[in-house]
């Protein structure tokens, strides 16, 4: 019998896992609980990281359709100062624009192209677990009672996956580390049209604001901050509405931009050091596992490389399920501790006002500094690559981006 893997989630990370475990012939069925197209709340933003990621997975870009590269960046200091950044414009892509709703569609539709078995509007409901493969029972849009086994299961559930709990492995009463809101604009005037725009505000210091620009005069704008008791649930409402009105941003969407709908908000996890990577033959990705950037907020690139990395995992051993959680342990151990301990660290830098203006004085200092700041911004290379020698490469800071043509 050929391996066999069940996913539970259809976002990035399980569709990067499906889709690495599929192309190396294993057996793959995915379930998602939603029915495709359907949205999440976020920036949009795909960081180098992400976009080479993508690439590997042989992704095609020309499935979203409002696919927005970018290469010019502009930061507002806390003092109001601007310091503008450029990517490399030529050489591949080292930043771009995806609505999650298109993105998450298409890598979906990857998926199922590849051969995976996509069950949607299917939700998990429980686990038998043997010294073999894995029992999972789950209900069927017609309200069926259905019964997956594999050799291993992939929970891409999200930050309150339902697999976890189940297990007794949940975090109780968790709401995650950061809080985002989120707004489509349309009718943009302003620079914000064509460039990515980053505000650092002293009241959401060390979180920041963002308008990433979109095709056709459309932006997504919104903020993240993190999650303490100086920023609630009603700090959250009342600074969005002082936000969209405040000079600046105004100045830079232009005066007749329009707020599309309503705002979508979402909490964000950040905890990888300490949530539970795996458990018997169940290893968790994406949001699950808790992977997004405690510095930014950023979780799409993260999210594929878990998936990645488990589905590596499985391949490299296979029946052996203890070896297989020990190696996916390891992985995320190698790609996010360090990354994750120096990026709590500069949080606290840029949790002061003081500090944050410091920093982005530092990254304005020359063409050097504001080059490379944009690229190690965009995650070109991994957050504490200079701290740990045992990632160090020829050509760092000097690769091409993705997608290189």
């Amino acid at each position: 019998m050929p391996l066999s893997v069940t996913i539970v989630g259809g976002g990035p990370s399980g569709c990067a896992a499906a889709i690495t475990l599929a192309k190396q012939g294993v057996r793959v069925t995915l379930i998602d609980k939603a029915q495709f197209p359907r949205d999440k709340c976020c920036g949009d933003g795909l960081t180098t990281g992400a976009l080479r990621i993508l690439d590997e997975l042989n992704f095609d870009r020309s499935q979203v359709s409002d696919w927005q590269p970018c290469d010019e960046v502009k930061l507002r200091t806390p003092a109001g100062r601007m310091v503008s950044l450029d990517l490399p414009k030529s050489n591949g892509l080292f930043a771009a624009i995806a609505p999650r709703v298109q993105l998450d569609n298409a890598l979906l539709s990857q998926a199922k192209s590849s051969g995976v078995d996509v069950r949607e509007g299917t939700s998990f409901q429980s686990i038998e677990k043997n010294d073999d493969t894995i029992v999972m029972s789950c209900i069927t849009p017609n309200g069926d009672t259905v019964t997956l086994e594999s050799d291993f299961l992939i929970a891409a559930d999200g930050m309150w996956s339902p697999i976890r709990k189940h297990l007794g492995v949940g975090l109780d009463n968790y709401l995650g580390e950061w809080h985002a809101f989120r707004q489509y604009v349309s009718n943009v005037t302003g620079e914000a049209r064509e460039k990515l725009i980053v505000w650092f505000e002293p009241d959401l210091l060390p979180g920041y604001a963002w308008s990433f620009p979109l095709p056709g005069n459309r932006a997504n704008i919104g903020f993240g901050v993190l999650r303490d008791e100086a920023h609630g649930v009603q700090f959250m409402k009342k600074v969005w509405e002082e936000l969209k009105s405040r000079p600046h941003v105004v100045e830079a969407l232009g005066p007749e931009a329009v707020y599309e709908d309503r705002h979508t908000a979402w909490p964000i996890p950040a905890r990888v050091d300490d949530a539970t990577k795996a458990v018997g033959r169940v290893l968790f990705i994406g949001d699950a596992v808790c992977a997004t950037d405690s510095l930014t907020g950023e979780g799409i690139g993260q999210a594929l490389l878990t998936g990645q990395l488990a589905a590596r995992a499985i391949l490299g051993h296979t029946t052996d399920a203890s070896r297989v959680c020990a190696e996916y342990e390891a992985m995320i151990d190698h790609h996010f501790y360090a990354d994750h301990r120096m990026s709590r660290r500069l949080g606290r830098v840029l949790a002061h006002r003081r500090g944050a203006e410091g920093a982005l004085r530092i990254v304005d200092l020359n063409s050097w500094t504001r080059r490379n700041f944009a690229r190690w911004m965009f995650e070109d290379e991994p957050r504490a690559a200079l701290f740990t020698p045992r990632r160090w490469h020829r050509g760092f800071l000097r690769r091409p981006g993705a997608f290189v043509d």
